[in-house]
């Protein structure tokens, strides 16, 4: 996987064994603004065998900022979500005295843990790493009329023929 395209999952979930639970777009991280900002994305990769896995990533601690008066875009984040055996004191006394219990007894619950931007793990099988890309920045005030919006035509921003045929039309005009 990289940061610089988006793998589709079946070919991510071919080439590493990996199962792909969710791929979709964070609703509402693109910072407000004439022009809002892009949404980031949510991959949830859950590993079917031990393995390491590193991440670098970026925008995990600061905002992407905005720009002329936009608001800044939501943080990314990096969870690891491991698979632990839930134990009490009874249970704990109990293995104490009658050696380790069986597999059936066993409970296991989920602990997320934050990975920030950089980091590597070692993953067991069935952990998951929960990658939550940042949104981008606004542009422009919040509130005013996008400048997308205002033109009559799409071509209007373009400069069109030749010098001579532009200086015609001003003339004409």
């Amino acid at each position: 996987m990289t940061n610089t395209r988006i793998t589709d999952s079946e070919i991510l979930e071919r080439r590493y064994p990996v199962l792909l639970r969710e791929f979709s777009i964070r609703k509402g991280s693109g910072g407000a603004g004439q022009h809002r900002g892009g949404d980031g994305v949510i991959r949830d990769i859950e590993f079917r065998i031990p393995l390491q896995v590193s991440i670098l990533s970026e925008r995990r601690v600061y905002r992407p900022y905005g720009l002329n008066g936009g608001e800044d875009g939501a943080c990314g984040l990096n969870l690891w979500v491991r698979n632990v055996e839930k134990t009490t004191w009874d249970r704990s006394l109990a293995r104490f005295h009658d050696g380790d219990a069986q597999d059936d007894d066993k409970e296991y619950e989920e602990r997320h843990i934050n990975l920030g931007a950089k980091n590597s793990a070692a993953m067991k099988a069935g952990d998951r790493i929960i990658v939550s890309t940042p949104g981008g920045g606004g542009w422009g005030a919040a509130g005013l009329p996008s400048l997308a919006q205002n033109r009559v035509h799409d071509t209007d921003s373009w400069r069109k023929g030749s010098a001579a045929a532009r200086e015609d039309a001003a003339l004409q005009a």
